[in-house]
């Protein structure tokens, strides 16, 4: 091919090897990651998974929570979790029998005969072995404090009936003495003593 000009020289062509050829061009879109040059840059991939398992967890989070919210126990739930009680109310030799936690519970203000009935058999032979003076508060023998239900089935006892005078259960016959021990039947423990104290010589709180 021949240049046609005046004066003018004809234009050199470059090899593509040489510097701002073809090469060149090729190096940049082809270029290896590990230089930085292209591709995914780790850093950034680790960046975007961690942001989308951030905002999953936060939709988990807002799904669960009114799961949660509906199983911590209602206003009027939590206030029945412990309840006060003004002795006076009982006469000696009498029970009264009151609501708490959803249980029947018993209050009995026991007489001098019923007391020494109970330490008396103290150590006989029992299923459930308790002294009567470990189910009730120190100094308040008079006062005993029982959830009522029986411990085979959760029957509701009456007291003053079966072979101990004390409570007795008669859906399949179970016997408790009058410290509320199980003495006779199928009952594998003794009436359950809550927890409780007296925060006044008249007033007992339960729970």
């Amino acid at each position: 091919m021949f240049w046609r000009g005046r004066g003018r020289t004809a234009p050199q062509w470059r090899s593509p090897q040489a510097k701002g050829g073809f090469k060149v061009a090729d190096g940049v879109a082809g270029a290896n990651p590990e230089n930085g040059a292209g591709g995914d840059d780790p850093s950034r991939r680790d960046f975007i998974h961690i942001a989308a398992g951030a905002a999953a967890a936060g939709a988990a989070v807002t799904i669960a929570w009114p799961l949660v919210d509906q199983m911590n126990p209602a206003g009027d739930t939590l206030a029945l979790a412990s309840v006060e009680f003004d002795l006076t109310k009982v006469e000696l030799g009498q029970s009264v029998t009151i609501k708490w936690r959803g249980k029947p519970l018993f209050i009995r203000h026991r007489t001098g005969a019923e007391i020494a009935a109970a330490i008396k058999d103290d150590n006989a032979p029992m299923r459930d072995p308790q002294t009567d003076e470990v189910r009730h508060k120190p100094g308040k023998a008079e006062w005993l404090v029982l959830i009522g239900t029986c411990t085979h089935l959760g029957c509701v006892p009456t007291f003053g009936g079966g072979d101990y005078k004390g409570w007795f259960c008669p859906c399949h016959g179970s016997h408790y003495d009058t410290s509320g021990r199980i003495r006779k039947g199928p009952a594998p423990t003794n009436l359950a003593v809550p927890e409780y104290a007296f925060v006044s010589d008249n007033m007992v709180k339960v729970g």
